[in-house]
């Protein structure tokens, strides 16, 4: 596997995310599907997270235990299908800080719009998560992880449920330093732009809007 892509395989992924392939899945339980997913996914990006220890009593004696080091972690959803994971990965991580970039595709050149950015401070001091379900051409990715580097953000991860060939090598020339976490690489792109086989439009799907 390449060292900036990590295809989390586990089988529970996978299982749900052929579940959410369907077309027939509705849409509520597409969701609650989405949010399943993100949380195994969420596992595998804190997976290196650095601890120190810190003295705590229990109810028997104290003791030195770990807890995350430094400040608390943020978490970046692309809006707005990457609200779909950033709900799951909130339960997992409750306390960590949440941001939102607004991106949306022009349909006739594939270039990212932008239309809303609102993060946390300090992005320097804390491990980023930035959150789409799909990456597809990867412009509107390698355009919300530019926003957060003039933020000032250094650790990034990005977490997808799919992705294309075709945006993980847009990725890796633009933002080289940013590691991919995916449920799955699919064959390619079609002509308009969307994943294949993928699971059509995730915002959509997750939202009903079509």
């Amino acid at each position: 596997m390449a060292e900036h892509l990590t295809v989390v395989d586990h089988p529970l992924v996978q299982h749900k995310l052929t579940l959410m392939r369907k077309k027939s899945t509705p849409t509520g339980q597409f969701r609650r599907l989405l949010r399943e997913i993100s949380h195994l996914l969420a596992y595998e990006v804190t997976r290196d997270l650095k601890l120190v220890s810190k003295t705590v009593e229990t109810p028997l004696q104290e003791m030195q235990s770990p807890v995350l080091k430094g400040k608390k972690l943020a978490l970046i959803s692309i809006l707005r299908a990457g609200n779909g994971l950033l709900d799951g990965v909130l339960e997992l991580i409750p306390s960590a800080r949440v941001g939102f970039v607004g991106l949306y595709r022009d349909e006739k050149t594939l270039k990212p719009v932008q239309y809303y950015f609102k993060v946390p401070k300090g992005l320097e001091d804390r491990t980023v998560i930035t959150l789409d379900p799909m990456l597809a051409t990867g412009n509107s990715s390698a355009a919300a992880i530019d926003l957060l580097k003039k933020a000032g953000a250094k650790d990034i991860r990005f977490v997808c449920l799919l992705a294309a060939p075709e945006g993980i090598a847009r990725m890796k020339e633009a933002h080289p330093d940013v590691p991919i976490y995916t449920a799955a690489v699919d064959q390619r792109l079609n002509e308009v732009g969307y994943i294949l086989p993928g699971l059509g439009d995730a915002g959509d799907r997750m939202y009903g809007t079509r």
